[in-house]
């Protein structure tokens, strides 16, 4: 039933509980920041990028959505993410903001580029995201959401990583001729190399959908439980919903899956229970990712 499912499995630790509220370094000065661009326009601004066309968003009917909280400290530890839905031209982390959606980066990412997805919807924001996507309207707007952010998170690896790729070298020679080609080489297919989904057990009360690089390479991939989350079952696609009555990804406590093996994402070595040296595999499979 909608607002009483039992979190059986909980990708945050004690550890990580410290680690929920938005640092204070992410909060934009009013008078220093003032005329300053969203962080993924800043990083596209190369003339051969398509930068995404956004509309602006109406700031007071967006906070007239977002429900209240009781409590003293709303937008803390769990709550975290409702900051950024009530004032997003407040936060540098945010990305972009239309009347339905907020796109930030992810203040802990688990892959070198890692955003996340918040809709505004008053009456789905606090919901599981099972139950929030039993609603088939709100799920086709969610999808073709995340189907845009996809397509500028694959530019952004482009940015990133294109210099890198065998794939990308043919489109790079025919970007810098002289004439270039009327018709571009495709290059590397950056969207095959995103993941996206939602937590079946969510560590955040807010709906939010993860849209991030598969690499799964970064300082904050902690432990087991970080890295399972996002490399088992546990991680539903968008994509997958609605789910079936009696698919077993609604009862994720009874699966295990952030307990299971840990098991490289490419090559599918077994590293059983030893996180470091999954860690240590990850950095070289890496690079050698990044040079495909």
């Amino acid at each position: 039933m909608a607002g009483k499912r039992k979190v059986v499995e909980d990708v945050i630790t004690n550890a990580d509980r410290y680690d929920t509220t938005i640092p204070r370094h992410q909060i934009k000065n009013p008078v220093t920041d003032t005329m300053s661009r969203n962080a993924f326009t800043e990083l596209m601004s190369s003339p051969h990028k398509l930068k995404p066309k956004l509309k602006p968003i109406s700031q007071p009917n967006a906070r007239s959505q977002i429900p209240t909280i009781p409590s003293g400290a709303p937008y803390t530890g769990r709550n975290a993410l409702g900051a950024y839905m009530v004032a997003p031209t407040k936060y540098q982390k945010v990305i972009y903001h239309n009347n339905n959606f907020v796109t930030i980066h992810d203040c802990f990412p688990k892959s070198s580029v890692h955003v996340l997805l918040l809709p505004f919807n008053s009456a789905k924001t606090l919901l599981h995201p099972l139950d929030a996507f039993e609603d088939p309207e709100f799920l086709i707007s969610v999808k073709a959401e995340v189907k845009k952010l996809k397509t500028l998170v694959a530019s952004e690896l482009r940015r990133l990583y294109g210099k890198d790729s065998a794939t990308e070298q043919a489109r790079i020679q025919a970007m810098q001729a002289d004439p270039p080609p009327d018709v571009l080489p495709p290059g590397r297919d950056w969207e095959k190399e995103i993941i996206t989904g939602i937590h079946s057990g969510p560590s955040m009360n807010h709906l939010h959908v993860h849209v991030l690089s598969i690499d799964r390479f970064s300082v904050c991939m902690k432990h087991r439980k970080h890295y399972n989350s996002f490399s088992t079952p546990f991680l539903i696609d968008v994509e997958d919903f609605p789910l079936g009555e009696d698919d077993v990804r609604r009862h994720p406590g009874g699966q295990g899956y952030l307990r299971q093996d840990l098991v490289c994402w490419r090559c599918r070595k077994n590293f059983g229970n030893k996180f470091v040296e999954l860690k240590a595999h990850l950095a070289d499979e890496f690079e050698e990712w990044k040079r495909l």
